[in-house]
Order: structure tokens, then sequence, then C-alpha cells
């Protein structure tokens, strides 16, 4: 195999493998019910605009964020949906685990509120 085509499979392998989540976040293991009345409109943006954008908003800047990273913005329904997989590994409650880590200080959702979170995510984040 020639060094170009070496490089040309290697670069996507280390751009995932640097994506990958952190050690220690898994996902919660959240299935979506076939009668989930849960969207982004009753659900999603309330729950992000109560817990999330403090630090998550694409309108604030590095400085604002409190640590929060680049382009992990919950301010908009694309914004989530980019890495709805990382939210439910730091925010959604299921049945293999409640995952606690996000928001790191009050106020915090309750074990309801990130049951729901993780049913919504499952569903595939509906509008």
């Amino acid at each position: 195999m020639d060094r170009l085509a070496v490089m040309t499979w290697l670069l996507p392998v280390a751009w995932l493998a640097g994506c990958a989540a952190p050690a220690g976040l898994e996902p919660s293991g959240a299935t979506c019910p076939p009668d989930s009345p849960l969207t982004y409109s009753n659900f999603g943006a309330p729950f992000m605009t109560s817990y999330c954008v403090q630090c998550h908003a694409s309108t604030l800047s590095e400085n604002q964020r409190q640590g929060a990273p680049l382009f992990h913005d919950f301010d908009t329904l694309e914004g989530i949906v980019a890495v709805w997989q990382h939210v439910d590994e730091t925010t959604a409650a299921g049945p293999l685990r409640v995952n606690t880590l996000m928001p790191p200080s009050d106020p915090r959702p309750g074990l309801a509120e990130r049951t729901s979170l993780g049913e919504w995510l499952a569903c595939g984040l509906p509008p």
C-alpha cells in the first residue's frame, strides 16, 4: 500500500479516535416507546433552556462558556442533533445508567427529567 493510501485510511480513523467519548462516559440505554409524546417544542427546548444553554449556546464566546466545548450548542435543535450521543452519555437516564455529569451545578434536572431526556433522544429528537 502506498503512503497516500495509508494516510487516506489513517486520517479518518485518527479523527474518529479523537472524537471518542472520554473514559467513563456510557450511554443511558434509553429506548423510545411507540407512544412517546416528547418533542423538541414540548420537551427538548424547555429542558435545554432550563439546564444547558447557560454554557452551551452558539451566542456565547469561549470565555462565557464556563469550560463548555465549542460547537456543543444546545440553543437549536440542529446543535443538539450534532452531539446527541454526548448529551445522552452526560445527562440522560435509561435502564443501563443514570448519567449525571451535566449540568455540573444547580439547577440540575431530577431523575424524571433525565429519563424523559433519554427517551426524547432515543426517539430521534423529534421536532
